[in-house]
């Protein structure tokens, strides 16, 4: 893919929003589509790679749950349908991935997490062996403890700066858009695709904030944070469209499906500093 070999990857990470695993008109569970993902999941387990999702959509589940038609605004209620939620988002994961007989363990993490270095420490090892052992963890922010002050916003970032924890040497970002264009292609009918990145720094001021779901929170904005962090890292990231589970395999077949982020490994900068305050 655009001159990298993604079949030599050994440790992948792939994050998945809540518009691709809900339906639009209900915020219900989209079983076909999760479905999918575990499957496109255990085929990279099958060919020896380490594995790691970071699934959004525990809000969005327990929404659903309660009866509530938009996403709610205050914490309170964010936290009690991230409770609801996340238990049965998980429960479907498990269910799901037992059926390939490939174990997944539920990894929830908080900013504070990362930034105390001995809960860094005790994240990392627990990742470890979690790889050892040939489980697949799915990573969600705890939202039913996270405040503003230790929360990190979006799963984008989260999962780059898991990628970066873990050492990981690619990053897939499932979205609700084919990959990064000049312009926001849904109000602009002349934005541009970019197939390739190969420096960030170029194209940061590209981003936009929007979101065109009502379930998400990480815009273009996020995704190009999550670019930084992951490329500053060493790790190859591609933004591709989610609605397309198929995207995944594609990719590691060296099918160019979305935008590539090209590693720019930086030891001068440490990657949580470029996490937003």
């Amino acid at each position: 893919m655009y001159g990298v070999d993604f079949t030599k990857k050994k440790r992948v990470i792939v994050k998945v929003g809540s518009s691709t695993i809900t339906h639009d008109a209900t915020g219900n569970i989209d079983y076909t589509k999760l479905e999918r993902l575990v499957r496109q999941l255990c085929d990279l387990r099958a060919q020896g790679k380490d594995v790691c999702l970071v699934s959004s959509g525990a809000i969005a589940v327990g929404r659903y749950a309660i009866g509530l038609k938009e996403r709610p605004k205050d914490l309170a209620t964010k936290q009690a349908c991230a409770s609801i939620g996340q238990a049965y988002l998980m429960s479907v994961y498990q269910k799901l991935f037992s059926e390939y007989n490939q174990r997944a363990g539920q990894v929830l993490i908080t900013k504070k997490t990362m930034v105390d270095p001995e809960s860094r420490f005790n994240a990392k090892n627990t990742f470890e062996e979690l790889f050892n052992l040939g489980v697949i963890p799915v990573v969600n922010e705890n939202d039913t403890v996270a405040t503003h002050e230790i929360q990190f916003g979006d799963n984008d970032s989260l999962s780059a700066i898991v990628t970066a924890l873990v050492g990981g040497d690619a990053l897939i970002l499932l979205s609700d858009i084919d990959g990064l264009y000049t312009d926001n292609p849904n109000s602009n009918p002349n934005a541009e695709f970019v197939p390739v990145v190969n420096n960030i720094d170029d194209v940061l001021q590209m981003a936009s904030s929007d979101s065109s779901s009502n379930v998400g929170t990480g815009g273009m904005t996020a995704k190009l944070r999550a670019a930084q962090i992951a490329t500053f890292s060493g790790a190859d990231m591609v933004i591709t469209n989610g609605n397309h589970i198929g995207n995944i395999h594609r990719i590691f077949e060296n099918k160019d499906k979305g935008t590539l982020f090209v590693s720019n490994k930086r030891d001068d900068v440490h990657v949580l500093d470029l996490l937003e305050e």
